[in-house]
């Protein structure tokens, strides 16, 4: 019997990521639990903001990245590391993207940082940028652990820092599925919240 599906792709709605990430970096998401007293809540939450620009999971076991609950959940979902890995090698459902150089960011962007240590350790997500090409002075981010919005990322002491930029994400559909593809489309999505 043939597959019905195929794997079809879409942009990266990063507006709503954002819109997301500035609706809830100070608040906590009650439909996700909240990981500050499990080593902390930053992945999580950059997880929340791109699930929301498109609302694809990937439930590969081990490797995907998706949340259905505390318990169930990949590590890619929570795991600064496990993220990165998901983001820049992820070839199925979901978000998908590369590692960019600072000053080549866009909102809703990835950045990770190694704050006291040599391994990375911390996720944010890229809000806004004030100036062209983007610089650690003009880069503003959201994050969770230390709830931040709009902080400028040369504000952390970080030992290194990388970035990946989101290319677009991929999802399973029959096919006569179309993927989003106007901006009337996005605001058909539901309200964040």
């Amino acid at each position: 019997m043939p597959n019905p599906f195929q794997l079809l792709e879409t942009r990266y709605h990063r507006e709503l990521a954002v819109q997301y990430a500035d609706y809830w970096a100070y608040r906590r998401n009650p439909q996700f639990d909240a990981f500050d007293e499990l080593g902390g809540d930053c992945t999580n939450f950059v997880s929340q903001a791109i699930y929301y620009a498109n609302g694809v999971m990937n439930f590969t076991p081990d490797y995907g990245w998706y949340y259905l609950d505390i318990n169930q959940r990949a590590p890619a979902w929570t795991g600064v590391v496990f993220l990165w890995q998901f983001l820049t090698t992820n070839l199925g459902p979901g978000p998908y993207g590369h590692a960019v150089p600072l000053d080549q960011v866009q909102p809703g962007d990835i950045i990770q940082m190694a704050l006291q240590s040599e391994e990375y350790g911390h996720s944010v997500i890229v809000t806004s940028l004030l100036d062209s090409p983007p610089a650690p002075d003009t880069i503003l981010v959201a994050a969770h652990d230390t709830n931040t919005n709009c902080r400028p990322v040369s504000t952390y002491d970080y030992q290194k820092i990388r970035a990946v930029h989101i290319d677009g994400v991929r999802y399973l559909g029959r096919m006569t599925d179309q993927p989003l593809s106007t901006e009337a489309d996005a605001e058909e999505m539901p309200p964040v919240g």
